[in-house]
C-alpha cells in the first residue's frame, strides 16, 4: 500500500481553487482545467515545474520550508494555513503508538459545573469529552462520546439547529483541518473521514477543498426547538497540557433576547436539576 501523500494532495488542492486572476496572471482563452497550471505555479514559487510535479505527485515529501512558504505565497494562504502547509513536509514515523485515553483536567471538569453557561471539551478529533447540562439543553449532541462531525453532517435533527448550515459545516471542517494538521494519516482521523466521506457528499466536497481555519471564538446562530434563534457568542479556549483539549464556552450579549432565552434555560436545566434531587431524597 502507498503512503498517503498530504502534502501533495493539499498543494493539489489549493493550486485548482487559485483563480489566475489573483495570482496576477493573465486569462485568455478558455482554460480546460480549474485553476492554475503546474507551470504557472512553479513559475510563481521560483521552482522549477518538474521539481513541483515531484511534490504533487509524492516523490518528494519534505521540501524546505523557503519553498512551501513561496509555493503560500502563490495560494495567497493566510497564517494558519501556512503553518498547516509547513505541518505536511514533517517526515512522520512509521510506526504510531497507540493514544492515549483522553482525560479531561479536574479543574475544567470543576469549571464545567460551576460555570452559568453552556460549556464542554472538545477533542483535537472534536470528539466530545465532557459537557455541563446546560450545553446538553443546547443540544442533546454535545454529550461523552459523541463526535462533533459526525452529528452535523449525518444527524438531520442536529442540522436543523444551524440557519446557515452550509457555513457551519464549511468552518467545521477546515477547523477539524486545523486541528489535526499533519496526523491526516492517523488510523482513528482515516476511519473517521472515510466514514463521514461515505455518508455525505457535502463532507467529501468540503474535505476535498483542503481548506483550513483557526480554532478561534467567534458567533454563532442557532435555531432551538424551544427557544426559537440564539444569537451566541462563542469562545474557544486551548487547554495547557491536554494533548489538544479546547473549552468552548457559549454566551449571549447582555440584555439582548437571547440572553433572556438562555437564562430561561438555566432556570428550567436548574429546575429540573432540582426536581430530580428531590425525587431521589424521597
Amino acid at each position: 500500500m502507498s503512503r498517503p501523500n498530504a502534502l501533495g494532495e493539499y498543494l493539489r488542492a489549493r493550486r485548482e481553487l487559485t483563480d489566475p486572476t489573483d495570482a496576477g496572471l493573465p486569462v485568455v482563452g478558455v482554460r480546460r482545467t480549474p485553476g492554475l497550471r503546474r507551470e504557472e505555479v512553479a513559475t510563481l514559487a521560483g521552482i522549477s515545474a518538474d521539481y513541483y510535479l515531484r511534490l504533487e505527485q509524492g516523490r518528494d515529501r519534505n521540501p524546505s520550508p523557503q519553498v512551501l512558504e513561496s509555493l503560500a505565497r502563490v495560494f495567497r494562504l493566510d497564517a494558519i494555513a501556512t503553518e498547516h502547509l509547513l505541518s505536511l513536509s514533517t517526515a512522520r514515523p512509521a510506526a504510531r503508538r497507540r493514544a492515549p485515553r483522553e482525560v479531561v483536567p479536574p479543574g475544567i471538569l470543576q469549571l464545567l459545573d460551576a460555570i452559568n453557561l453552556p460549556a464542554f471539551v472538545e477533542s483535537r478529533m472534536f470528539d466530545v469529552l465532557a459537557a455541563n447540562r446546560l450545553a446538553g439543553a443546547v443540544s442533546p449532541n454535545l454529550r461523552p462520546g459523541v463526535n462533533r462531525l459526525r452529528t452535523i453532517f449525518l444527524d438531520p435533527a442536529e442540522q436543523a439547529l444551524y440557519p446557515d448550515w452550509e457555513k457551519t459545516a464549511g468552518g467545521l471542517v477546515a477547523g477539524f483541518r486545523a486541528s489535526v494538521g499533519g496526523d491526516v494519516d492517523d488510523p482513528r482521523i482515516v476511519q473517521l473521514v472515510g466514514e463521514l466521506s461515505l455518508g455525505s457528499d457535502k463532507f467529501r466536497r468540503l474535505w476535498a477543498r483542503h481548506d483550513v481555519t483557526a480554532l478561534a471564538g467567534g458567533s454563532l446562530a442557532l435555531c432551538h426547538p424551544q427557544l426559537g434563534r440564539l444569537e451566541l457568542g462563542r469562545e474557544k479556549l486551548p487547554i495547557a497540557d491536554s494533548g489538544g483539549q479546547i473549552l468552548a464556552i457559549y454566551h449571549a450579549e447582555p440584555g439582548s433576547e437571547s440572553a433572556r432565552a438562555l437564562e430561561s434555560l438555566r432556570s428550567s436545566v436548574h429546575a429540573a436539576t432540582d426536581n430530580s434531587s428531590a425525587s431521589g431524597a424521597g
